[in-house]
């Protein structure tokens, strides 16, 4: 089975003819790259049932650990997103009636954002399927190595992460 989506397979080909150094390397950047692929593809499988894209998604499991509610600029930040599109979120989930806009009781410009009923439900619902599915993803890998992934991609996120820090650094 070829774990490279056609795209990268098509681009390691030229990689070959241009005789780049290091094609080891090309190659697990491009297999990481068709992994992530495929989990996006299947993540949005199984949240289109229920309506919810990820960043939909992503908003009912954090409204539903907040029982109080957040505020859009709170859910913003932690969903890691900007004003702009929480508001398009919010909109589509409210439309569904997923989500309730309340006005903050202090400060009736603010508003704070709550889980209906029906969105408590299906939130309860997605989350259970959702966590099985993910736990599912590498569940034919022992618990050694799970941890021996885990270390790989921490090293690699860090090398990452030191050259893009590094001044001057245009590669």
């Amino acid at each position: 089975m070829n774990t490279l989506e056609q795209k990268y397979l098509a681009l390691l080909d030229a990689a070959k003819r241009r005789q780049l150094p290091d094609l080891d390397s090309i190659r697990l950047c491009f297999q990481a790259l068709s992994l992530a692929s495929a989990i996006d593809r299947d993540c949005a499988a199984l949240l289109a049932p229920h309506g919810l894209s990820e960043g939909r998604f992503v908003l009912l499991f954090l409204l539903d650990a907040a029982k109080d509610g957040l505020a859009p600029n709170a859910l913003a930040g932690q969903a890691g997103v900007t004003r702009a599109t929480i508001t398009g979120l919010l909109d589509g989930l409210e439309r569904e009636a997923l989500i309730e806009r309340h006005a903050d009781s202090m400060d009736r410009r603010a508003l704070t954002i709550r889980l209906t009923p029906r969105g408590k439900q299906v939130a309860r619902k997605v989350f259970d399927q959702h966590g099985r599915w993910i736990a599912s993803l590498f569940g034919d890998l022992s618990a050694q190595e799970r941890n021996l992934l885990a270390g790989l991609l921490n090293k690699v996120s860090a090398g990452i992460a030191s050259r893009s820090a590094m001044p001057g650094d245009t590669a």
